[in-house]
């Protein structure tokens, strides 16, 4: 979970510096913090951190590969960036859930939770730059009903 936050807020850096567009650079920032709280249970829990410092640097060969490909997409036009943003936080909503729906421990459920409804906050901003600039956003790996629910 560390480094799928860690990956969201590379990406939305690297964005951020390609279109300037500044919902990026906010996202970003919120990520860090994602990372930050993840940092804790790892700490308090004595767990492996698989952090790595730099931008697009990850210890799991897959989120890797998924940093490299969303990369080169969202650096087509500032549309693609918004659009992989959207991905990614629905993608993090699922992703989210299911670690909540393994877990009974307390500490992990009240992240957890947390980084759910910033992930949320997120898509809803996503979609509403899209909205802005005339395009309507259509849910890439959530349910249709689930979207509507979460952008209502």
């Amino acid at each position: 979970m560390r480094e799928e936050e860690k990956l969201a807020r590379d990406v939305y850096l690297t964005f951020y510096e390609k279109w300037g567009l500044t919902i990026f650079d906010g996202i970003a920032n919120s990520e860090q913090r994602h990372t930050d709280a993840i940092k804790n249970l790892i700490d308090k829990y004595g767990l492996d951190d698989p952090y790595r410092d730099a931008i697009g640097s990850f210890t799991n060969d897959e989120l890797q590969s998924l940093y490299d490909s969303l990369v080169a997409r969202g650096l087509e036009s500032p549309t693609e960036a918004l659009m992989v943003g959207g991905l990614i936080e629905e993608t993090d909503i699922i992703d989210i859930q299911e670690f909540i729906d393994q877990t009974d421990n307390d500490d992990i459920i009240t992240v957890y939770s947390n980084l759910m409804e910033s992930s949320k906050n997120h898509l809803s901003a996503f979609v509403d730059v899209l909205a802005k600039r005339g395009i309507d956003y259509e849910p890439q790996v959530l349910s249709q009903e689930t979207y509507e629910r979460i952008v209502a």
